[in-house]
């Protein structure tokens, strides 16, 4: 996003000389200067100062990349996908965000993914499109060739492509790290709708500029105990002929790749918690896309956070049912009362998969149960597509095969509990 930012050693003006500390009189060697720009240099772009060059390599290899196959949702079925029960305690310790990930869904535009993670993971960027990796549980080290973050529970972590970086959990916490991935096959950014022609984000928006983390940097090898000139491999995921269109790559650098003095511009990875997500809300029920947090391209992210709710007198909290004729609609439940998805199995680490072409909405008796209920104490991530989503090895895995008949079990009576926004 159009949000400038210049951190480090970087000269007063650009394409211009920037050098070394030299000795004596003599000048010291040139910066490397890559610019990093998106739409073919005419967007958001940034440029770095690097000792080495970038371009260099001594080595490739072949990255076997974890199944990217998938099969369609066919016949068309809603499905409930229980993420918990993809990886086993006893791996976790040898699991990483970025070689650990298992694919849950994904189609032409849009990846996801759901990692566990106690390790440290390789250097990594991906070349096909922007990553928006929402921290579920846990903590980590997020280190990138522009800086750093501390992650926690409930950020966004925003990575432009083709950014080199590393995810360092945060071991003996009470959790481990939880990391539901997003991979687009394009930009990610604040929904157009919020900003100025100018990409300010305006008044009206949930969120602004002072809820934006940006790096702290910059950061070079020897701040985190390595040797600038370490031998280090990037991992690389690309456009190819794999399924899904996607391989991987192993790049070896005759260096380490924390090699940036300096940098400026407006394309950097930055970090969004969900608490700092101001809801919208009315006297009625609001529609979806007043949860929205970011866009890509074919497919939005939204949020659900705790919020006051619909204020009418005669208002009904729930939403009515609703065909999203144009969408795929899948809800990771992260947190809060599922009380009112009773029958159905949603709860904490469920993912529901609404299909296009299929109505959806509160289970029996939700409705009426909602009718008074002030306030909704949830908080869910919630991805829309405008192609269908087709299963990944991992949504397969964890498939209950009972949820499309949630809607006829106890069909008409009552069901305890609170109630949950967007069923």
């Amino acid at each position: 996003m159009a949000h400038y930012q210049a951190v480090g050693s970087i000269p007063p003006k650009r394409h211009t000389q920037h050098r070394r500390p030299g000795q004596g009189d003599a000048p010291g060697e040139l910066y490397y200067e890559e610019l990093m720009g998106e739409e073919g240099f005419s967007s958001d772009s940034s440029l770095l100062y690097h000792r080495n060059i970038p371009s260099t390599t001594v080595g490739a290899a072949v990255w076997e990349l974890p199944d990217q196959s998938t099969t369609p949702n066919h016949p068309l079925t809603p499905r409930h996908l229980k993420l918990h029960e993809l990886f086993d305690a006893g791996t976790v310790g040898t699991t990483d965000v970025v070689t650990g990930r298992r694919l849950v869904l994904g189609n032409g535009d849009v990846r996801i993914s759901y990692a566990v993670a106690g390790a440290p993971s390789p250097w990594y960027r991906n070349g096909i499109g922007d990553e928006c990796v929402y921290v579920e549980r846990g903590a980590a080290r997020v280190e990138t060739v522009f800086g750093a973050f501390d992650v926690a529970e409930g950020d966004y972590v925003i990575i432009p492509r083709a950014t080199t970086h590393r995810w360092i959990p945060v071991v003996g916490g009470d959790e481990p790290l939880r990391a539901y991935c997003i991979e687009a096959n394009s930009h990610i950014a604040p929904p157009k709708r919020y900003l100025s022609k100018y990409g300010q984000l305006l008044e009206h928006a949930p969120y602004c500029e002072r809820d934006l983390r940006q790096p702290d940097g910059p950061l070079l090898a020897e701040q985190v105990g390595a040797d600038p000139d370490e031998q280090t491999d990037v991992y690389i995921k690309h456009r190819g002929n794999g399924p899904g269109g996607v391989v991987g790559t192993i790049h070896t650098l005759p260096f380490h790749p924390l090699d940036v003095v300096g940098w400026d511009g407006c394309l950097y990875p930055y970090v969004f918690n969900v608490r700092d997500f101001e809801p919208i809300t009315g006297r009625i029920h609001q529609p979806p896309p007043v949860h929205q947090v970011f866009e890509g391209w074919n497919f939005v992210i939204c949020n659900f956070v705790p919020r006051k709710v619909d204020y009418h007198p005669l208002a009904i909290p729930v939403p009515y049912y609703h065909s999203n004729v144009d969408s795929d609609e899948i809800m990771f439940y992260v947190d809060g009362d599922y009380e009112a998805r009773k029958g159905s199995g949603i709860g904490k680490g469920s993912v529901s998969v609404h299909p296009g072409g299929h109505a959806h909405g509160p289970q029996p008796g939700a409705t009426e149960g909602s009718i008074g209920v002030e306030a909704f104490d949830e908080l869910a991530v919630m991805v829309d597509t405008f192609r269908p989503l087709e299963l990944g090895e991992g949504g397969l895995a964890v498939d209950d095969g009972l949820y499309a008949m949630s809607w006829s079990k106890g069909a008409g009576r009552a069901v305890p509990g609170g109630a949950h926004s967007e069923g």
